[in-house]
């Protein structure tokens, strides 16, 4: 590790920051040292850089001095505290959790749509919504193109959106109710195996999900086109990891499914996915480990005019997370 930044990755023995590291290696990414960073529980372990095994050490607020680019995945408490100490040592922060991603001082940056916006940066850098990045990848070019109006989305959400502990909530929970066993769910309100239900972020006065308003807002930000109508639905389902979204999509004018195709088909970060002739689509299994945004099953929507339907699947891990930052970085 020679000529390069010195890197830190904030929250690095969970599932993001794991992948951080790993999307900094396979990215080949100029690391001229690398620091793990995380709660006082985990020091003592070690995290995985290439051939190299990183000690942990304790979050503190004198942790970055000498870093250049922080990336951090800890959780919005630890970020609000934490990241003004890494800028004003001196670091660029790349933020994963939803602290500053609403302040207007504050980027919100998608890499394959907004890559401008990073130049007003004051030390920090937000990095958006999974469920968010997955749906404008393929929309902010769809939009570019003819105009969309409105979009109604439905997500349906990995355990992988919740952490490590969750995939293995989730996994233990599976045998347990295979085994007829009872199970003391940790992370999760009610059972996950085998079941389903609207997204457990907490609910406003108007009965969203805290997610689906991060989706409402943080779309109109990215895209910066607050004229489109957004509608979000959450659910989270019973898969260990990647994001699937059913969007509904309207446009100003009429655009066949072979328009959008055709669109699509060279946008950035984006990966057209499916075999109409065998009635396969992408599915989270596919997604999974993968850096780009799948997409499929364009059609009309023959209840209302001007309006497509669409299906997309993305690793949240990945481009919903720890891929968005680092190429975050990468602009920088």
């Amino acid at each position: 590790m020679s000529n390069g930044y010195h890197v830190a990755v904030v929250g690095a023995t969970g599932a993001v920051g794991q992948e951080m590291l790993n999307v900094l290696q396979r990215r080949r990414f100029p690391v001229s040292k690398i620091t793990a960073l995380a709660s006082s529980r985990s020091v003592g372990k070690t995290v995985t850089f290439g051939e190299t095994a990183v000690p942990v050490q304790e979050l503190k607020a004198d942790s970055f001095k000498g870093v250049q680019i922080a990336l951090f995945s800890a959780g919005g408490s630890r970020s609000r505290e934490f990241a003004p100490h890494a800028v004003k040592a001196g670091a660029v922060v790349i933020d994963n959790s939803s602290a500053f991603r609403m302040d207007k001082d504050v980027p919100l940056v998608v890499p394959e749509i907004n890559p401008h916006a990073i130049k007003g940066h004051k030390g920090i850098i937000a990095n958006p919504n999974c469920s968010t990045i997955a749906m404008v990848v393929p929309l902010n070019p769809l939009h570019r193109a003819f105009g969309v109006k409105r979009v109604n989305v439905c997500t349906y959400q990995a355990a992988s959106g919740a952490g490590a502990a969750a995939m293995e909530e989730l996994r233990q929970e599976t045998r347990a109710v295979l085994d007829s066993k009872p199970y003391a769910r940790k992370i999760f309100p009610q059972q996950y195996a085998f079941n389903l239900f609207p997204h457990n972020s907490a609910m406003d006065e108007q009965g969203y999900a805290e997610e689906e308003v991060k989706m409402i807002r943080e779309t109109h930000k990215i895209m910066e086109a607050p004229q489109i109508r957004v509608n979000a639905t959450c659910v989270r389902v019973p898969v260990l990891r990647a994001h699937s979204e059913a969007l509904n999509i309207e446009f100003e004018r009429d655009v066949s499914p072979e328009q959008a195709y055709q669109v699509l088909a060279k946008a950035p970060g984006v990966l057209v996915h499916e075999n109409r002739a065998k009635n396969m689509w992408a599915t989270p299994v596919d997604a999974s480990g993968q850096d780009p945004v799948y997409v499929g099953r364009l059609r009309r929507d023959v209840s209302q005019p001007n309006t497509l339907d669409l299906w997309l699947v993305s690793d949240q891990l990945l481009k919903g997370a720890a891929l968005n930052a680092v190429q975050i970085a990468e602009l920088l």
